[in-house]
C-alpha cells in the first residue's frame, strides 16, 4: 500500500483535542426536552453525555452513549448529523450547531483507546438466541440481549464482522479498526461470533430454530443489480470498489477517466475514492435530475468540492472501450419509488470518456427470507413494529426490512435495540408461562 494512497483515503476529520472538546461542550445549552434527543433515532441523552465531557468525566460520557447506542463510535462518524441531531440543535438559528458527532467520537475514542469497559452482561439466563449478520443491526441486537444475560451467537458469512461499517463505508468516514473495535466490545459482553458461516450453506435454518429460542435476521442487502447493457461485464460493483479501497487500496484499478453510475451516498463515495486516487476526470451519471438524487445534500456538496462532474438525465446504453455510451432522458410520471420515471430519448446517444465504469445503483434484496418462507414486501422482509416476521420466533431488522424510509447505520442500531427488547419480552413471557 503506497503512502500517498493511504493518506488520501485516511479519516477526513481529525479528532478534537482536549481543549477543543472542552470549549465545544461548554457551548451546549443542555436543553430541557432537548430537540437533539428526539432527532436521534437511538435517543441518546445528548446533553447528558456532552455535560460529562465538560466536567472531564469521559468514562461517564461514553457510558451514556453506549447505554442508548452500542454502535456509538461508528454513528459518531457516519450519521447524517446535519439531518438529525445537529440539524435539530437550537443554536442553528443564530449560531452554528454544537458539533455533536465529533464530541460523541471524542468520548467513544477515549473509551476504546484506554480499553475501558463500561457495560457488563447480566447474570446468565440460560436462554439462547441466534443473530444472522454481524453488521450494525446484528451487533446492536446481540449486545443488548447479552446485557440482559442471554446467550447470543452471531453468524457472519464474511471473514470479518462489522458489515458495511467494515466493508462498505469509505475510510474517509470510518476506518476498518473503528468497526472492528466495536465488534470486540460486543464480544467482551459474552457474545459468540462465528465468522465465515453462511446460513443455508454451512448451517441449516431449521437447525437454528431447533437449537435457539429466537432468531434475529440482520443480513443487510446484496450487491448492485444488473444494468442490462452491452459491455456490463467490464463494470465494477461500487461496494466491491469501496471494500478494496479499505482493505487492499494498492490493488485499486487506476484510470484517468472514471464514470460512476448512480447518485446515492455509495456513488458519492466511489467518486471520491476515484478522484483521490488519481483520476483526472470523474463523472457521476444519473438518469434523473439533481432534485431526485438520494445522496444527502451535504454529500452532494462535498463531492462537488472534490472536483467531480455530473451528467444528469443520462441513461447508460452501452459500455464501450474508453467510453460509456448514454441516451438523454426525460422525466415522466412517478414510478414505484415515488419519483418521476426517466424515459430515454431515442437517437440521443452520446459518449462520456471512461477508462473505468463503476455502478452504484442500489442493492439487491436478501434471499434469506426464502429459507424460512418469510413474507416479503417488494423483496424486503416484512416485520411488524416489534420487528417480528411472519414466522414465530424469527425477527428481522436493518436494511433487509427497509422497504420504506431511508436506510442508515443509526436506524439499524435502533432496529437491533427494538428487536432485542421484543425477544427479551418473548423469552420472559415464555418463562413465566412455564414457571
Amino acid at each position: 500500500m503506497s503512502g500517498s494512497t493511504e493518506n488520501k483515503l485516511c479519516e477526513q476529520n481529525p479528532p478534537l483535542d482536549g481543549q477543543d472538546a472542552f470549549v465545544e461542550s461548554n457551548r451546549c445549552l443542555y436543553c430541557y426536552d432537548a430537540p437533539c434527543i428526539h432527532a436521534c433515532p437511538t435517543h441518546i441523552n445528548i446533553p447528558g453525555f456532552i455535560k460529562k465531557i465538560s466536567t472531564g468525566n469521559l468514562t461517564g460520557s461514553g457510558r451514556t452513549i453506549l447505554e442508548s447506542n452500542l454502535i456509538g463510535a461508528t454513528c459518531a462518524r457516519v450519521c447524517p448529523v446535519q439531518e438529525l441531531c445537529e440539524g435539530a440543535c437550537v443554536l442553528n438559528s443564530e449560531h452554528r450547531p454544537i458539533m455533536i458527532g465529533r464530541l460523541q467520537r471524542y468520548a467513544m475514542d477515549y473509551l476504546y483507546e484506554k480499553g475501558i469497559n463500561v457495560l457488563a452482561a447480566a447474570p446468565p439466563t440460560g436462554r439462547r438466541i441466534a443473530v444472522i449478520g454481524a453488521g450494525p443491526a446484528g451487533l446492536s441486537c446481540a449486545g443488548e440481549l447479552a446485557r440482559r444475560g442471554h446467550a447470543v451467537t452471531v453468524f457472519e458469512k464474511r471473514a470479518l464482522s462489522g458489515g458495511l461499517s467494515t466493508y462498505g463505508i469509505i475510510a474517509l468516514r470510518e476506518p476498518v479498526p473503528v468497526a472492528l473495535a466495536e465488534v470486540e466490545m460486543i464480544a467482551r459482553l459474552g457474545v459468540k461470533i462465528e465468522e465465515g458461516v453462511e446460513i443455508g450453506r454451512d448451517v441449516s435454518p431449521h437447525w437454528l430454530l431447533g437449537r435457539f429460542e429466537a432468531v434475529f435476521i440482520a443480513t443487510g442487502l446484496g450487491g448492485s443489480p444488473v444494468l442490462g447493457v452491452p459491455g456490463e461485464e467490464q463494470v465494477i460493483d461500487g461496494l466491491d470498489y469501496i471494500e478494496k479501497s479499505k482493505l487492499n487500496p494498492a490493488d485499486l484499478p487506476k484510470a484517468r477517466a472514471v464514470v460512476v453510475i448512480g447518485a446515492g451516498n455509495t456513488a458519492v463515495d466511489c467518486a471520491t475514492i476515484a478522484r483521490r486516487t488519481g483520476a483526472e476526470r470523474v463523472t457521476m451519471v444519473y438518469r434523473r435530475t439533481e432534485r431526485e438524487m438520494t445522496a444527502y445534500d451535504h454529500e452532494y456538496r462535498f463531492v462537488q468540492n472534490e472536483g467531480v462532474a455530473f451528467e444528469f438525465l443520462a441513461q447508460p446504453f452501452a459500455v464501450k472501450p474508453g467510453a460509456l455510451e448514454c441516451l438523454r432522458a426525460e422525466l415522466s410520471d412517478a414510478d414505484a419509488s415515488g419519483r418521476p420515471a426517466p424515459r430515454p430519448i431515442p437517437g440521443s446517444n452520446f459518449d462520456i470518456p471512461a477508462d473505468l465504469v463503476i455502478k452504484a445503483i442500489g442493492q439487491q434484496k436478501t434471499s434469506i427470507a426464502a429459507l424460512w418462507g418469510l413474507e416479503t414486501d417488494r423483496g424486503f422482509i416484512k416485520a411488524d413494529g416489534s420487528l417480528r416476521t411472519s414466522v414465530p420466533r424469527i425477527y428481522a431488522g436493518g436494511d433487509c426490512i427497509r422497504a420504506k424510509g431511508a436506510a442508515s447505520t443509526v436506524m439499524a442500531a435502533q432496529d437491533g435495540k427494538i428487536a432485542a427488547a421484543a425477544i427479551h419480552d418473548l423469552l420472559t413471557k415464555t418463562e413465566a408461562a412455564h414457571g
